[in-house]
């Protein structure tokens, strides 16, 4: 080998250690999971808590921290590829928003990638979590606890009304908490000496 050739090549192996330093580390990848995006009627209040909180964790979304959002659109058959094809892109967080169905597809999805939800439903009842204090595993989240706010609202409703009216609850039976949610109004209807009618009302099923 020539004196020029051999010196150059020196050159390059020196560099090799400086350029394994300066190759950034990689950003981690959130996978965020919802019915639709806020221009199109979805919940952006959500969508800004999740930025605010990991902005409040020194993580700002293009700099430091990718999200993966996922609009789903009420097709919840498609949650499982989904979210695999999440978990295949290596995300290091999921966050289902929106719904049980969602949240309980994450848990089935995977038992190691932390999952943080946020649904109206009990967690515990569903089987998402063992309890609120202690939920065990990797899911993790907040609840608004709707179903129970379900036959205070009849109560509120009742005071308005004449003893005895019928009132009607328009359900989604997509959303997981349906059943349960119409169950509790349905006892509190019968207490209040009400009469419920129950209409399940959905949007048309895409391809």
């Amino acid at each position: 080998m020539r004196r020029r050739e051999f010196i150059a090549g020196l050159g390059g192996i020196a560099a090799w250690p400086h350029a394994v330093r300066a190759q950034p580390k990689p950003v981690p990848v959130v996978g965020y999971v919802a019915d639709n995006p806020p221009e199109a009627g979805g919940d952006g209040r959500s969508q800004a808590a999740v930025l605010k909180g990991l902005a409040d964790a020194g993580f700002v979304e293009g700099r430091n921290v990718a999200i993966e959002y996922r609009w789903i659109a009420g097709r919840n058959q498609e949650l499982p590829a989904i979210l695999h094809g999440l978990i295949e892109r290596g995300v290091a967080v999921l966050a289902p928003v929106g719904s049980t169905a969602m949240a309980l597809a994450a848990k089935a999805a995977t038992q190691t990638i932390p999952i943080v939800f946020r649904i109206g439903g009990d967690p515990v009842a569903s089987g998402l979590v063992s309890s609120l204090n202690m939920p065990g595993g990797n899911v993790t989240g907040v609840t608004t606890l709707g179903v129970e706010l379900g036959p205070k609202r009849l109560q509120m409703l009742g005071e308005l009304l004449p003893p005895g009216a019928t009132v009607a609850l328009f359900s989604n039976p997509r959303n997981a908490n349906a059943a349960a949610e119409a169950r509790e109004i349905e006892a509190s209807a019968k207490v209040l000496g009400m009469r419920l009618l129950v209409l399940n009302a959905t949007t048309p099923q895409r391809a």
